[in-house]
This record gives structure tokens, sequence and C-alpha cells, in this order.
């Protein structure tokens, strides 16, 4: 029987978790639901379709997702049940999904919900669930549709020798992962020296290393991490907070000809 896991922004400490499991176990007793996580900022739809986009591939095919955040749809939105990469995901079409899929899902339904209100409406989403885990088709859990509301993540901005990147996601070891990839930086660098420029050129490091270990306590460290991602971080300490950064927050590489680069060194 497929996996059912939960991403939402309503922490542990309120009871709608428990009803969520409570209302599946009920109908499905034999289903296994996964908890990805329920530490979400609040209606913050990037930071959801960050994790989730990191998490899901390592679920087995025909997992089936419920993407918590923002759960009572406004005026004009729908819930819409997904098919995307074999995975499942039902939740509130309020922009996540477009934050989340790289590409156009093969199919998408809306899930009636009509006359319900919270927490009521999370019937519908339950629902959904049960009956996907029940073994019905994706077509059956309501009226077939080819759009769903579209939200662009940040992309880095390429300059001639310059990445314009930024701050997208923020861990809970205070590290500032940013949008710019191994690939791209390795694209545009071709080898070349550089210098990353942090907090408006305040703070400036040329160096990219394997592990966070490798530079003492307390000193800013620049790796490519598990995600291929450049992250900013401090040897056991709190980079965010340290260096004035937040979600957005620019980060820029510049890269040099080695003339140039050691006439700079000179200067």
């Amino acid at each position: 029987m497929p996996l059912i896991t939960l991403i939402s922004d309503w922490n542990n400490k309120d009871f709608y978790v428990g009803m969520i499991k409570g209302k599946v176990l009920s109908r499905v007793p034999e289903a296994s639901l996964v908890d990805i996580s329920h530490e979400i900022e609040p209606f913050n739809l990037s930071q959801a379709a960050f994790v989730l986009r990191n998490s899901y591939p390592h679920y087995p095919p025909g997992t089936i997702h419920l993407v918590l955040i923002n759960t009572e749809p406004e005026p004009g939105q729908a819930i819409i049940a997904a098919l995307y990469e074999g995975h499942y995901f039902i939740g509130t079409d309020n922009g996540v999904f477009g934050l989340l899929f790289k590409s156009e899902p093969e199919k998408i339904v809306k899930v009636p919900f009509e006359n319900m209100e919270f927490p009521s409406v999370l019937d519908a989403y339950t629902t959904a669930a049960c009956q996907l885990l029940s073994g019905e088709a994706l077509e059956q859990l309501g009226e077939a549709t080819e759009t769903f509301q579209k939200q662009l993540p940040r992309r880095a901005v390429i300059e001639e020798s310059v990445i314009n990147g930024s701050v997208i996601y923020i861990d809970s070891y205070q590290n500032a992962f940013t949008n710019i990839t191994r690939d791209l930086f390795d694209r545009i660098g071709k080898g070349r020296p550089f210098e990353i420029f942090l907090s408006s050129n305040h703070y400036r490091i040329d160096k990219i290393t394997m592990r966070y270990g490798e530079v003492p306590v307390g000193e800013l460290v620049v790796i490519f991490n598990s995600l291929d991602l450049l992250e900013i971080a401090i040897n056991k300490g709190p980079a965010v907070q340290l260096l004035n950064l937040m979600i957005g927050s620019t980060i820029r590489v510049k890269f040099f000809e080695n003339k140039q680069m050691a006439r700079m060194k000179q200067n």
C-alpha cells in the first residue's frame, strides 16, 4: 500500500496533525503515514516547496504527499490532486505547486470541497488520499483540469563573469542555502579564480571547501551542499545571524582572469 507523507505549517503543538492522521486511519487502518515537516513558517509557500521538492524523490513511486499549507482555499482557489513523476500531490492551488514542480504534471484534477468550512474542509484532503490508497485512479477524484497557479522560484542572474544569486532557504543551523548551483558555478566560472560577496560586499571569500570542519570553529565557510547548492555557513556558528543574511539576500560571485586577480591581490 502506498505511503502518505504530510508537510504543513501547523507545528506539532496543535491538534491538526493528529486529526488528519486519525481521519485517514479511521478509513484505511492499514495506512502508513510519514511526517516530512510540520515546522514550515506559516503560509510560507516557498519554504514548503523547497523542503518537499528535496524530500519526495526519496520516497517510493506512488507515494501520496499531503501539502497542508494554507489549507483553507481562498475565493476562486481549488484543492487539486496531481500526478507528477510517479508521485501524487494533494493541496490547495495557492501557488505552491508552481514552486514545487519543475515541469507540467502528468495529470491534475480539482477535488470537490464546496460548502465545507475549516476544519471540515480537511475532509477533502483525507478523502482524496484515501481514495488513492484504495486503488482509485486520479481521474475518479474530481474534475480534470490543465491549469494551476504558478509562482516562479528565484533564479540566479548571470552578467558576463558575475553570478547574482540569492538566499532561498535557511536551515535550523542558520546556514544559508542559495540558488547558485554547482553546475551554474562551474559553467560560468570555467575554473577561474573568484570572490563571493555577502551582505552588500561587507564579507567576501575566495575559497569553497568540501566540509564545514575544514576551517576553524567560528570562521566563515562556503560549500556546495548535498543538494549541490552554494551554501554560506559558519563552522559551528549561526551564519545568518552573524552575517545579517535573510531570505532574498544577494549573494554575488565574481570570476576573474588570472592576471586580473593577481593585480587585485597586489593592491
